[in-house]
């Protein structure tokens, strides 16, 4: 039991719950930030879900990726700080900054509030998507050595992503003292749900499970398990050799919208009666997105197939992640326990 403490930055976020149940797990205390102490409750409700015991050990700051205000009190006394918290919309914001400027300036108060305090290293949450768009087509896996091109035709979410870490990046070659950095870049994150906050790559079961789509849209992407991603990060945190490297989060091959549909379809018993297993024409899907603005974000993804592969991490940290399929029905299950699907007996 080691007992140091770990600021874990946006606690109430899906990553950021699991990060702080796999941290209490090791023995570590736990400082979390909140927009509001409000969602103190929420939080230690998500923990619990979680299988851990929060109690004393675990404690909150109030923060904002917005303001200067509270970060220094954040910190204070941290051994290690886990930068988990970004914006992640649920469609397209009216205009990127709203965005990238949270993004690249929340990290920037946050490395510059863990230089000063004397935090030994920060393991940032940054994304495939800062790895693997803005290319040509390519077959080959995308590796820690690949960069997205923010100037190319990206995403808001992406270019936010990609901006942030290079920012990141700057500030610990510029001006980062003795603080040290290292990066954790998932694809998808799925996996059990422990409350109501959870990401955008578990709306995707969630609308699946819901029939809330006709069909599946031929969408393909990584796979990664949430309980996994906090794992890496603690790795990330821990070791040696993580220092002044980054880490692709992606549990094997890729899946498509169809994959996930069929094995919903054959786990998930009952539960899964309303998931539509017809791949949708992409023209369909355009179409739908005009009315539907929710859709526009996986519009320019139609049809695509991004590799990737985490032998670094597996490598050098000894990483070695879940099955997709034992995260895909975990997601499910965890929908489920919930009650965060539709109820089927309001079923048409």
């Amino acid at each position: 039991m080691s007992g140091e403490l770990v600021l874990v930055t946006g606690g109430s976020g899906f990553v950021g719950a699991h990060c702080v149940v796999r941290l209490l797990d090791a023995g570590y205390r736990v400082r979390t930030t909140v927009r509001s102490l409000t969602r103190e409750a929420d939080v230690r409700a998500m923990v619990k879900a979680g299988g851990a015991e929060p109690g004393e050990a675990l404690s909150f700051a109030v923060a904002d990726l917005l303001s200067d205000a509270g970060w220094p009190e954040a910190v204070s006394g941290c051994d290690f700080v886990l930068h988990v918290a970004s914006p992640f919309p649920p469609g397209v914001p009216k205009h990127e900054d709203e965005l990238i400027v949270p993004a690249r300036e929340g990290t920037l108060r946050v490395l510059r509030a863990a230089r000063d305090a004397g935090v030994r290293r920060v393991v940032q949450t940054s994304s495939f998507a800062a790895i693997g768009y803005g290319h040509q087509h390519t077959d080959q896996p995308f590796s820690e050595e690949s960069w997205t091109d923010p100037n190319a035709d990206v995403s808001a979410y992406v270019k936010s992503k990609t901006l942030a870490e290079r920012a990141a990046w700057d500030f610990i070659a510029r001006e980062g003292g003795s603080l040290e950095l290292s990066v954790v870049n998932p694809v998808g994150v799925f996996g059990p749900v422990l409350g109501p906050d959870y990401s955008g790559s578990i709306q995707l079961v969630r609308l699946l499970m819901d029939g809330a789509m006709p069909g599946t849209p031929r969408l393909s992407f990584g796979v990664v398990d949430v309980r996994d991603v906090a794992d890496l990060h603690l790795r990330a945190m821990t070791s040696p050799a993580a220092k002044g490297e980054r880490f692709l989060a992606i549990a094997g091959d890729g899946m498509t919208m169809n994959d996930i549909a069929l094995l919903l379809k054959a786990r998930m018993g009952d539960a899964a009666k309303r998931v539509p297993t017809r791949m949708l024409p992409d023209v369909m899907v355009r179409l739908t997105s005009l009315i539907a603005p929710s859709l526009k974000p996986i519009v320019p993804d139609l049809g695509k197939v991004r590799k990737a592969s985490s032998e670094k991490a597996g490598r050098v940290l000894g990483w070695a992640p879940r099955s997709n399929e034992e995260t895909i029905v975990a997601t499910a299950e965890s929908l489920v326990r919930l009650g965060l699907l539709r109820n089927p007996r309001k079923a048409a």
